[in-house]
């Protein structure tokens, strides 16, 4: 391994309005690497990707990329340098095929004319996806993908670009354990051929396994560079959140009582079968299954978002009837969809619009919204969630993801819910926010709600529910109290191995 600096970027700032995002930032990445780059969310991770990736000028400092002195004026000038980047969201264009979608902009094609070469682009579409060992046929629409398999296109076009520097952005935020030891291959290969890796993740395991250094920025500022083996996690985890976090998962008992939601006889026709659960108050329900199980069209159907061919809901043991997400709002549920982006959040409103978004009727006198009591309600809860805003007027697209997922939490406990699902309420989130997010549902357990969590994280599904039901395709085939859960158990469940239902 070369210990030449590919790429060295010293005193980097960045103000937005009534945000520094950088102070004086340093990172260099030794060529042939991975370099994970550390943080809690708004410490500004994103930034410093985006000004290498030429999304953003930085205000001051010097970015050098072989030695040399760059300017990156655009993403565009970034990959004809050289580095590309890997997006935390991911933006296809759902209509055009897998080798339309690699090739946006640079089709090969006849002469002058601009007629596309659409064989010759399928057949090097098929050799980059072989060569990766990803087994996809180029001629597939994009909306026919799953959000994993799409994200393993994504890493298919950056590497399509033959750059020396490429930015995964978590990578592994949306694919399977199985699919993330298939991106750890690739990484490792692209190694070998001296290609540089900057990784993002929130995953601590997943540094530890696939990094050679580690820097770490806080609230916009530079912490430190370690190499992986210098460093532990516990230390990790305190030079991002500059204290010691002891408690990941602070589960506390909580009163469990009768049984105040039911769900019996969910079907629907290739997608679920015969769903039956019941949550009690004071009770963490936690889901677990692989993803593709079909946890999330369970809970989606239940929110009313899409309808089940049979099935019914009971609320404090009254069958309740739910055509729509108005339906359920009405009866006391609340859902945090598992893409915040996509079916959560409105991005180009406010902090206050998003969170008064579901209980608006609640602050509404004839036809008029009354705004200093929306402004009490938001405020509240800005305080009671440690939303990090500069305002409530701020635009929550500008918002770290944590923040934006307190917003949306903040969203639903105003409607004063009985019952609060979480469909991944910690994904790709640092892990300060996630301990507040576990101690906010632990508190909601002790105020006497039912809380239903899907996670696709183990140890979060085993730290926090007080009862686990697992799926695998499409059925529940195990239910666990809190005591008899474990990896493994769970595991076996999830991969159809076993069944105790």
């Amino acid at each position: 391994m070369s210990n030449k600096y590919i790429l060295e970027m010293d005193s980097i700032s960045k103000e937005f309005p009534g945000v520094k995002a950088l102070n004086n930032v340093q990172f260099r990445v030794k060529k042939g690497t991975v370099h994970a780059l550390m943080g809690e969310n708004g410490a500004g991770k994103s930034t410093l990707m985006k000004i290498l990736n030429g999304m953003y000028s930085p205000d001051s400092g010097v970015i050098k990329f072989k030695d040399k002195e760059i300017k990156l004026r655009s993403p565009y000038d970034a990959i004809m340098m050289g580095i590309s980047m890997i997006h935390q969201e991911l933006s296809p264009v759902p209509h055009m095929t897998i080798a339309e979608n690699i090739f946006l902009g640079r089709e090969p094609s006849i002469g002058k004319t601009g007629i596309v070469k659409d064989r010759e682009m399928e057949e090097k579409t098929r050799k980059l996806l072989e060569d990766l060992d990803i087994r996809l046929d180029p001629r597939t629409k994009m909306k026919d993908l799953t959000i994993a398999n799409m994200q393993m296109v994504e890493i298919a076009k950056a590497i399509s670009y033959n750059s020396e520097l490429i930015i995964m952005d978590e990578p592994t935020s949306a694919i399977s354990e199985k699919e993330v030891d298939h991106l750890f291959k690739i990484i490792r290969s692209l190694k070998e051929k001296g290609v540089s890796i900057i990784f993002i993740s929130h995953k601590l395991d997943e540094i530890f396994k696939i990094a050679d250094e580690v820097t770490v920025l806080r609230d916009g500022e530079y912490i430190a560079t370690e190499p992986i083996e210098n460093i532990t996690k516990e230390k990790l985890i305190e030079m991002m959140v500059g204290r010691e976090l002891k408690h990941m998962f602070p589960k506390e008992e909580a009163e469990i009582g009768e049984v105040i939601f039911e769900v019996k006889n969910f079907t629907k026709k290739g997608v679920f079968y015969d769903i039956n659960f019941k949550v009690r108050r004071g009770e963490i329900l936690g889901i677990a299954g692989l993803m593709g199980a079909g946890r999330t069209e369970v809970v989606e159907s239940i929110f009313g978002i899409n309808k089940p061919d049979t099935g019914e809901v009971y609320v404090k043991g009254k069958k309740v009837r739910i055509n729509s997400p108005a339906d359920a709002i009405k009866n006391k549920i609340g859902l945090i969809t598992e893409d915040r982006k996509l079916t959560g959040l409105f991005l180009p409103l406010s902090v206050r619009d998003n969170i008064i978004m579901a209980s608006v009727d609640r602050y509404t006198k004839g036809e008029f919204i009354e705004g200093k009591k929306v402004d009490d309600a938001c405020e509240t809860m800005r305080k009671r969630l440690k939303i990090k805003t500069p305002s409530l007027d701020q635009i929550i697209k500008f918002l770290s993801g944590g923040n934006q997922q307190k917003v949306l939490i903040a969203r639903w406990l105003l409607t004063y819910p009985d019952i609060l699902i979480l469909d991944e309420p910690t994904r790709g989130i640092d892990v300060g926010a996630k301990a507040e997010i576990h101690k906010l549902m632990v508190k909601m357990a002790q105020q006497g709600k039912a809380v239903v969590m899907i996670s696709s994280e183990l140890p979060e599904i085993l730290g926090m529910s007080d009862r686990v039901i697992v799926m695998h395709e499409g059925r529940i085939t195990g239910e666990l109290s809190r005591g008899e859960a474990t990896q493994d158990k769970i595991m076996m469940y999830a991969t159809g191995l076993a069944k105790n239902i």
